[in-house]
């Protein structure tokens, strides 16, 4: 079992199966505040505070890179920050500054950032590309990007 489903389940079952935030309808553990009642997330809770819905992500953690990314407080709590826990210890907390330790954290945070960045920028957008041609091709036919309709004028080029 990977320390991430265990931390993931830990989550779950402290704050309860099926729990949702009854404002948003939030379902991460992670995201959700511990004890909340009636149930949380994070983002609303700051929001009825009128405190700030964004945190400062430390990308390779707080002990080894000063750099900072803003972040939705749910992704961070749920996503962000969940995958450093899952680093290696020493790495994560560097007590002796390490620079190769430094160096590794800089590369996990990195992947890490950049696996999130694909999920929330691109993930949905093929699904939905596929979706959009399939309506047009419904619509105005086969080949629908040959119509003089669609473009004003036949694209050319080696597709054309």
């Amino acid at each position: 079992m990977s320390n991430e489903f265990k931390r993931q389940a830990i989550a779950a079952r402290r704050i309860g199966r099926h729990s949702s935030c009854v404002r948003c309808g939030e379902d991460r553990p992670g995201a959700l505040i511990r004890n909340s009642e009636p149930r949380i997330c994070a983002c609303c809770q700051r929001k009825e505070a009128g405190k700030s819905v964004i945190d400062d992500h430390h990308v390779a953690g707080r002990n080894n890179h000063c750099a900072t990314v803003p972040v939705p407080v749910n992704d961070h709590r749920a996503c962000l920050s969940l995958d450093q826990y899952g680093w290696p210890r020493r790495t994560l907390r560097n007590p002796d500054r390490s620079p190769l330790l430094a160096i590794a954290a800089c590369i996990r945070g990195f992947i890490a950032f950049l696996e999130y960045c694909v999920e929330q920028l691109l993930r949905w957008a093929p699904q939905e590309l596929e979706g959009l041609d399939q309506y047009l091709t419904e619509k105005i036919g086969p080949r629908w990007w040959r119509r003089d309709r669609v473009y004003g004028r036949r694209r050319r080029g080696c597709r054309g």
